[in-house]
């Protein structure tokens, strides 16, 4: 046989080799995940559909001149409320977009689809991505870039007296321990008008959110009158002007 049918077989050999072990690695790194989205229809969740439909395979949000909010919506996993998890996902958000995953939250009764609890921040010019939010709570918790601590809480366990903790829209709480980069710099690693892989790992009362595989937000809550250990997880649409956001890939291991 003619050597260069035999050196092009080994190195066709060889890159299946490479592909197959590649292929398994990825496989053993997603051991454990399931889908939460099936890409197709909003099974499983439970949304306002004026906001929320499924278009090229993705969940999207969006807001037109039409259909402005007068409220932050979510639309809301049905599959439970995971206490320790990990969550993973892309996200593509229009610049004027305002977004975020809210995770061991609680749903209010008296605003229609609305979480409370702690939120991965996700916005369209990339000011808050990665941060660390408490939609109607305590607010920042850790801006990009902060590694925190937050303090126990030792107030009156009253709406009234936790917004009081509240200035400057970040809780008072909140102790700085450590530095994963400037919020600059990290801001260059989240793609603008595209698609941004993330990653949210609630273990305990510790909260880590990652943006394309980057530590951009480190939360140890030691609050055990406001910090929650379990609860709803949902997506959302921000009070503002028209924007869409796009959500794929969603997928959660418990």
């Amino acid at each position: 046989m003619n050597s260069r049918f035999i050196s092009a077989g080994l190195i066709l050999a060889v890159l299946l080799t490479i592909g197959s072990q590649i292929s398994c690695v990825a496989q053993k790194k997603e051991k454990g995940y399931v889908s939460i989205f099936d890409g197709k229809s909003l099974k499983g969740w439970d949304g306002d559909p004026k906001y929320w439909r499924v278009e090229n395979g993705n969940l999207v949000g969006e807001i037109t001149p039409e259909t402005l909010l007068k409220t932050n919506s979510f639309i809301i996993w049905k599959g439970g409320e995971p206490a320790d998890f990990e969550l993973k996902g892309s996200v593509k958000i229009a610049t004027a977009g305002n977004s975020g995953v809210n995770y061991r939250s609680e749903q209010l009764t008296d605003v229609p689809f609305a979480l409370k609890g702690y939120q991965a921040d996700i916005d369209g010019k990339n000011n808050y991505t990665g941060q660390n939010y408490e939609e109607r709570k305590r607010t920042t918790l850790a801006y990009r870039g902060q590694k925190t601590t937050i303090k126990p809480y030792k107030g009156e366990n009253t709406p009234e007296a936790v917004r009081a903790g509240v200035k400057g829209n970040a809780w008072t709480g909140l102790e700085v321990t450590g530095s994963l980069g400037s919020s600059d710099s990290l801001k260059t690693l989240i793609k603008s008008e595209d698609w941004n892989e993330f990653h949210i790992i609630a273990k305990g009362n510790r909260l880590q959110h990652y943006i394309n595989g980057v530590l951009m937000s480190d939360v140890t809550d030691n609050d055990t009158v406001n910090g929650k250990k379990s609860g709803l997880l949902g997506v959302q649409v921000h009070v503002g002007p028209p924007m869409k956001v796009e959500y794929k890939d969603l997928r959660i291991k418990q």
